[in-house]
């Protein structure tokens, strides 16, 4: 019995960084079971230490989820920057890019995206709204561009309004790809490659 209670015991964590492992362990589990089947112990167990460590760094399971949200933040900035760039000095194709890198980051990262707009789930942390302020400045300032409204005066309602949709367009194709909803739409392709011939086609009905 006793060697029995040591191997299920927590191992002990000796190496590397026990907070990028508890990170690394809860989007697993994101993935896995997403977020209503997401608890803080299995995320401990996951990661090899014992239910008091997550704790002890992150306060709370929202806490850890909301470190994860930040990562999420952060990498769909980075995702529209690079699509950003696909469109060189074209105003319209830059926008644009900007849509395909936002979807592309949902379908790589689908267990991020839907923890990202999941208030419910996070704490109130001045951290997760600068990275989601950051995010859509990007979207922001594409529009600015695509509009010629300029950058530093303040949006009037017709550019908001601009923001506001191309925003609900990608954030809703993205749902809509994620939960494998476009059905006989995408004939025989996967949802990636409908995703590739499909978006571009819907931008530029929007953003010609």
């Amino acid at each position: 019995m006793a060697a029995k209670k040591i191997e299920e015991a927590p191992v002990p964590y000796h190496h590397g960084d026990l907070r990028a492992a508890l990170i690394g362990a809860t989007e697993v589990l994101l993935a896995e079971r997403g977020i209503e089947g997401f608890t803080l112990r299995e995320a401990a167990r996951r990661a090899g230490v014992s239910a008091a460590a997550p704790m002890h760094h992150f306060g709370s399971a929202a806490g850890l989820l909301t470190e994860v949200a930040i990562l999420g933040f952060e990498e769909l900035t980075r995702c529209l920057r690079e699509g950003t760039e696909t469109g060189g000095t074209d105003p319209a194709r830059r926008l644009r890019g900007q849509g395909m890198g936002y979807v592309r980051f949902a379908l790589a990262y689908p267990a991020r995206f839907q923890l990202m707009f999941r208030k419910d789930r996070l704490t109130s942390d001045a951290r997760l709204e600068a990275s989601g302020d950051a995010a859509f400045a990007e979207l922001e300032m594409a529009v600015r561009d695509y509009t010629g409204w300029g950058r530093k005066k303040p949006l009037n309602r017709a550019t908001q309004a601009t923001v506001l949709g191309a925003w609900s367009t990608v954030h809703g194709f993205a749902h809509l790809a994620l939960d494998e909803r476009f059905g006989g739409h995408a004939g025989g392709a996967g949802t990636n490659d409908f995703v590739e011939n499909m978006l571009p086609e819907i931008l530029k009905q929007f953003w010609p």
